[in-house]
């Protein structure tokens, strides 16, 4: 089984240099914990933002009310922009975890 994953895998587990068979996985558990932390802080912001009646300006045909317009500087969009940084993080973080993962051979 062992020669199978050798003949997959880009890199030779044997030729895995000392530094980084010591410090990735200490990596992994930092981005793993980082994830974790994230993604728990973003349900928290998903459930503090409030309903939006999406669509509803195209269907009544009203203007767009002041509030509306600076949506970005209230608390929902203090939260949203929190989602969308907190998403940016965790998937940045998920590629790096992943590619940590090659030269081990997927195993961790």
């Amino acid at each position: 089984m062992n020669t199978l994953l050798n003949s997959l895998m880009l890199v030779d587990t044997t030729q895995v240099p000392d530094w980084m068979r010591d410090s990735f996985p200490i990596i992994r558990i930092v981005l793993f914990s980082i994830i974790m932390v994230c993604a728990v802080i973003m349900i928290i912001a998903i459930l503090f933002q409030s309903e939006d009646a999406g669509g509803t300006d195209a269907i009544t045909g009203v203007k767009e009310s002041y509030y509306s317009q600076n949506k970005g500087s209230s608390r929902d969009g203090k939260l949203k922009l929190l989602t969308t940084i907190l998403a940016i993080i965790i998937f940045v973080c998920a590629i790096i975890y992943f590619a940590t993962l090659i030269p081990y051979g997927g195993q961790v």
